[in-house]
């Protein structure tokens, strides 16, 4: 099944939201994996180590890092969503995605929601 990191900027709301809809769903928050303080390149590396996809709202900077990252490592993947995205659509998306995907399809992929 699909591992979800949350960055440390995501609305904590669509962590908790999907988490309620599928409870035994692994989506890690940025308060668990402690990435408050990190840079985007080690946030990128930990969710790599731990073989978890990325979910941030930084359409600024996280996908350019996201870039240079895969010219050395691979990347279980990243998911951006805009900031004025509402949570239970976001929940909807990645609860979509998590059911009808497998880890390797997001290998060194970006995905940028809403669907």
């Amino acid at each position: 099944m699909i591992r979800y990191q949350a960055d440390a900027d995501l609305n904590q709301g669509i962590v908790l939201a999907v988490v309620r809809r599928l409870p035994n769903i692994d989506f890690q928050s940025a308060r668990e994996a402690h990435l408050a303080g990190l840079t985007d390149p080690e946030v990128l590396a930990l969710a790599s180590d731990q073989g978890r996809i990325l979910v941030t709202h930084d359409m600024r900077t996280m996908p350019r890092h996201f870039a240079s990252f895969i010219q050395g490592h691979d990347s279980p993947g990243v998911i951006v969503l805009p900031q004025s995205m509402r949570p239970a659509q976001a929940a909807d998306d990645l609860l979509l995605i998590a059911s009808i995907s497998d880890e390797p399809e997001w290998v060194n992929r970006i995905l940028f929601l809403p669907l």
